[in-house]
């Protein structure tokens, strides 16, 4: 593998994380003057119509497989953005964006539940230093935790739920069309739901329709072109850690946009979760192949 291809490809990763983590900024900031599921709607409505004009070869070639493979792909898409997204309302961009990354930690006990196929020991460690890190993080006085961090942890759930139905399908189906037809699924529901469960929206203002553009185009469309192909010219391992920086962007945006604080007890909550994530995704083989 080109060195030089290797170093952009984990250069182009790293800059999905930074959009990924700009998103958490971008969604805080729109729900100022957008409901949830119509933030939703716009989003994922506009990213299926740009998808499917690319891809259009692609896309008019759809078999049943690949429609029922997206339709459920789909319905987890749906309910973990949805629970991000509500969630979002109750709490803070950094906070959120480390709470969902913990969705990597749940996949192999997902795996476990589903297929009996016994997580290894880096995951098990993985697993008390993210419920560490989650303590940590999201603890208030009183024992309780807060909606937002609730549902935030409901939809890492969920995306685990995404990565591995995603594995399942994508291993014997087009990528390229399940994501669109996930994507499909995701706008529809959210229209649908925003239709009978959200006042109608009267005035969205420049920097809302910003926000809702970087959330299409930049947060979905182009970061997931980009790591299609990034991920070709890359290792498993680098990617893993390259994408896991999604957490840490979205804590530097949130402090710079927002004016977000964080306390010692909460950094130690983040780096336990990091660390818990980069200790699943890559069992620390990159500083044994030194």
């Amino acid at each position: 593998m080109d060195k030089k291809v290797t170093i952009w490809a984990n250069l182009a990763l790293l800059l999905v994380a930074a959009i990924w983590g700009g998103g958490f900024v971008a969604t805080k900031n729109a729900l100022s003057e957008i409901t949830p599921l119509y933030l939703m709607a716009f989003r994922f409505t506009i990213a299926f119509f740009i998808l499917a004009i690319i891809f259009f070869k692609k896309v008019k070639n759809i078999n049943k497989a690949e429609l029922i493979g997206g339709i459920v792909i789909g319905l987890f898409l749906f309910s973990g953005f949805a629970s991000q997204t509500i969630g979002l309302q109750f709490t803070t961009p950094g906070k959120q964006a480390f709470l969902t990354g913990t969705n990597v930690v749940m996949v192999p006990f997902l795996y476990w539940a589903l297929y009996k196929k016994r997580p290894d020991l880096y995951s098990f460690i993985g697993a008390i230093l993210c419920f560490i890190g989650i303590g940590a993080l999201t603890y208030n006085k009183g024992m309780s935790i807060n909606f937002g961090d609730l549902l935030t942890l409901i939809c890492a759930v969920f995306f685990a739920g995404h990565i591995v139905s995603t594995g399942y399908y994508a291993e014997k189906l087009e990528p390229i069309n399940l994501t669109v037809i996930q994507f499909g699924v995701a706008a529809i529901l959210s229209i649908l739901t925003a239709i009978f469960m959200e006042p109608s929206i009267k005035h969205i203002s420049f920097n809302g329709y910003l926000a809702v553009l970087y959330l299409s185009i930049l947060s979905t469309c182009i970061a997931f072109l980009l790591q299609t192909v990034a991920q070709k010219y890359t290792k498993s391992t680098s990617a893993a850690i390259f994408l896991s920086m999604e957490a840490v962007f979205g804590s530097i945006f949130s402090v710079i946009f927002i004016g977000e604080t964080f306390t010692l007890r909460t950094i130690i909550g983040c780096a336990l979760i990091l660390i818990s994530v980069i200790t699943v995704e890559t069992k620390w083989e990159f500083l044994r192949g030194r």
